[in-house]
């Protein structure tokens, strides 16, 4: 396959020097116009001028986008992409929503040094059902076309192999996150390596016009393209979106990193994460997320807040936005307790009438029993305003009785234990 030297380039990942803009000038038409309003904020649009082509047809396009469920969480950083989605919908396109619960056994090596961990077929079907519901948070559900690549991937064998002769191990190990790792002489296992060759044939499956992601996925995205054509489907364009910087201001949002911002998050969690962000991040957060300049003669910290307003507004509405910036006054600013703090009802069923505090943040946080483990070791859970020590698994029903239980900055719950004596 001939491809042109813009296509062969490869993809950068986060951290990496910013390329050029792939996306040319376009002619003066009512579908060049129509592209230029859907290329606004993308990173590359390729092949160049193709989506105006596309738009020139007449017809609504099939827009596909394919998320693995390996999270149960939609964060602020998907919601880069979802947003530019929601902007083909009301432009008239269909978006098809691939729920990768195929691929994600396999693993996307996107932007990662090691191989990813494989989750049970309970836990993906369990995370594409949430993802599914918080998706909608952003996209039109009646403009969906919901599609699970099990309906095709999981094929015989003899179609396997069909499949996969089409290509090289040459053209696989053409993306950086192989090369890196290569030269770290760390593991890459078959399945990796194949990871594009399945995604792309989604693209075959559905018969993408356009396809849409993250720029850690534009090899996967032009891959994509290599694969439709081997089978004689007409070749997708391709639109790379910008990566959101977490709230570390460091990495990429990720909930494995730590750093996200979920959409489901309550509203003072939201609203507090957001007033967290650091100052030099703000820029991309308002231009990826709110669609405008951040003005530089605006303060920081007002800044934050109007930005925290606007997406806690976005998702919950506006008088909760407004409660969660009061909250965040009382407790952060004034240094008052939280008003409406809940309650969290547990039992003292250990040794001696104790109380075993990962069971309760796993219950009443949301957190796994590893994940309340490790916030204990590091300081991260208070008792009644107290730090609770390194170690401490096991506290007495009755010195934990009536106190607020504090997880990380911003989580609160006053615990009633019972069995206590």
């Amino acid at each position: 396959m001939q491809r042109s030297p813009e296509e062969s380039r490869r993809g950068g990942s986060p951290g990496e020097p910013a390329r050029q803009s792939s996306i040319g000038p376009v002619t003066d038409s009512a579908a060049a116009e129509e592209a230029r309003r859907l290329l606004e904020g993308a990173v590359d649009a390729l092949p160049e001028g193709r989506l105006a082509e596309q738009l020139g047809e007449d017809r609504p396009l099939k827009v596909k986008f394919g998320v693995d469920p390996t999270s149960p969480d939609i964060h602020l950083g998907h919601c880069v992409v979802l947003m530019k989605l929601r902007e083909f919908q009301d432009a008239g396109h269909v978006v098809v929503l691939i729920i990768g619960d195929y691929t994600a056994r396999v693993g996307d090596p996107s932007g990662r040094d090691t191989t990813r961990p494989v989750l049970s077929r309970e836990e993906l079907e369990a995370n594409a059902r949430t993802y599914e519901e918080q998706a909608f948070t952003v996209l039109d559900r009646d403009r969906i076309e919901l599609r699970h690549n099990s309906e095709w991937l999981a094929m015989e064998s003899d179609e396997w192999f069909e499949v996969i002769r089409r290509f090289t191990v040459a053209r696989l190990l053409e993306r950086d996150d192989f090369t890196r790792r290569m030269e770290r002489e760390e593991p890459i296992s078959a399945l990796e390596l194949l990871y594009p060759v399945l995604q792309g044939y989604d693209s075959v499956a559905v018969r993408a016009d356009v396809e849409l992601g993250a720029t850690d996925q534009r090899f996967n995205l032009l891959f994509a393209r290599d694969v439709q054509e081997s089978f004689g489907v007409p070749q997708q364009s391709i639109l790379t979106m910008p990566i959101l910087v977490g709230t570390d201001g460091t990495r990429k949002m990720s909930k494995s990193y730590g750093n996200h911002v979920g959409v489901t998050d309550p509203p003072a969690e939201m609203f507090g994460k957001l007033m967290s962000i650091p100052d030099e991040a703000m820029g991309d957060y308002y231009r990826l997320l709110l669609r405008r300049e951040l003005d530089p003669g605006h303060h920081p910290a007002d800044a934050k807040r109007e930005l925290a307003r606007a997406l806690v507004g976005r998702f919950h509405g506006a008088a909760a936005a407004a409660a969660a910036e009061d909250r965040f006054d009382r407790v952060h600013v004034r240094g008052e307790g939280p008003e409406d703090v809940g309650e969290a009802r547990v039992e003292a069923s250990g040794p001696n009438r104790a109380v075993h505090l990962p069971a309760v943040l796993g219950e009443h946080f949301g957190l796994s029993r590893s994940e309340a483990r490790r916030l204990i070791d590091q300081g991260g859970v208070r008792i009644g305003g107290r730090v609770l020590e390194a170690g401490r698994f096991d506290v007495p029903g009755e010195e934990l009785h009536g106190e607020v239980l504090q997880v990380g900055k911003r989580r609160h719950a006053r615990v009633r234990v019972s069995g206590r004596g």
